[in-house]
């Protein structure tokens, strides 16, 4: 049988030292024999040679609508800032290239549903970094909910600190701080997480949330300069899913000394415990355990038929390599632009049940 040809990958984003496509996509990327990383922009023409000699990639640009063009790149991946991925989605979409954008797919929900329509007319294959569900462990959770280790799930529960919108914020990363921005501790390590939850449980049905900005100022990292959060800095959300689950999630802001993500399944005939060392699901090292009445509870190894990518190491770029090997194999595997719209719709749910104090249906 004839070799597939390699996938050529163009990323926009892809500043050489600081970007999460350097930490993240790139390393993915080498180490998946099913793509070839052949072109990468950036905002100016340095960064992006910088990038090209680092990374030995033969096109580099400092115009993303250059690289799109390029007969070269089946499959664009943007790994910006959110506000900017409604144009470089759209130009990429509308040159008839096969997108991969980061999570928030779109700085609020009109926006992702925007880009979910012109994917669909376009007939391109649209796919969104919710890289937890790629995750061998979040892989492996469904299954054994699926399979009945847990008999029926009764209740779910998650407490986790995200990290960021803490007491002190890096030099780059003070974007977060602001609302209008659409990264925050409610979309990324609340929206990365949830979205496992509900791959693995089912949807919510309906919910109520709160907010809170507990620290209103924070200080840049490095300096004493006082930055203002417009953020919420605290989200707890609570809710029935769809099969009648009670669900209970509270993100904090900052880093705890004691859990910073412990996510339990409490099942009529067992239980599931997750747990890591950091509060973004997405990316962390996880830890499973387990026991139902037919296995005493203990730790619960990953089978290797999870891992279709077993020669990346554990780090930023395990679970991204995952999610493109399974995209290699079987595009409709991995989560699409529509999974992205699904996740913003309950986002903005969750919004309006904090604003408004009332229960959201969904």
């Amino acid at each position: 049988m004839t070799k597939p040809k390699p996938i050529g990958v163009g990323i926009i984003g892809a500043n050489p030292e600081s970007s999460w496509a350097a930490r993240a996509h790139i390393p993915a990327l080498r180490g998946l024999p099913a793509y070839e990383l052949r072109a990468l922009s950036t905002s100016r023409r340095e960064t992006a040679e910088a990038a090209s000699q680092k990374f030995g990639v033969p096109l580099a640009f400092d115009n993303a609508a250059e690289l799109v063009a390029r007969p070269e790149v089946d499959l664009v991946i943007v790994s910006v800032k959110v506000p900017t991925h409604h144009g470089l989605v759209s130009t990429a979409l509308q040159a008839g290239k096969d997108v991969y954008c980061e999570w928030p797919l779109g700085n609020g929900l009109a926006e992702a549903e925007d880009m979910a329509a012109l994917a669909r007319a376009r007939g391109v294959r649209a796919l969104v970094g919710l890289q937890a569900r790629a995750s061998p462990t979040v892989r492996y959770v469904r299954d054994l909910i699926a399979n009945g280790f847990v008999g029926e799930v009764l209740s779910t529960s998650i407490v986790a600190s995200g990290g960021g919108n803490g007491a002190t914020i890096a030099p780059g990363a003070e974007y977060v701080l602001d609302e209008r921005n659409g990264a925050s501790l409610l979309t990324i390590p609340f929206g990365h997480t949830v979205d496992a939850l509900c791959w693995c449980l089912g949807e919510f049905a309906e919910l109520s949330a709160t907010f809170a900005i507990r620290r209103p100022q924070v200080i840049l990292t490095g300096t004493d300069r006082i930055l203002t959060q417009t953020t919420a800095d605290q989200v707890a959300v609570s809710g029935v899913l769809a099969k009648g689950a009670v669900a209970s999630i509270h993100y904090r802001g900052g880093s705890s000394r004691g859990t910073n993500l412990l996510w339990e399944i409490n099942g009529t005939e067992g239980d599931l415990v997750i747990s890591g060392d950091v509060g973004h699901l997405q990316l962390t090292p996880l830890k499973l355990s387990g026991g139902n009445t037919k296995q005493d509870f203990g730790p619960l190894p990953i089978p290797e038929r999870y891992i279709p990518a077993p020669g990346v190491p554990e780090g930023l770029a395990f679970n991204v390599a995952q999610a493109y090997a399974q995209f290699a194999e079987d595009p409709d595997s991995v989560p699409s632009f529509e999974d992205a719209v699904v996740r913003h719709r309950m986002i903005e749910a969750i919004r309006t049940a904090a604003r408004t104090g009332q229960r959201q249906r969904l």
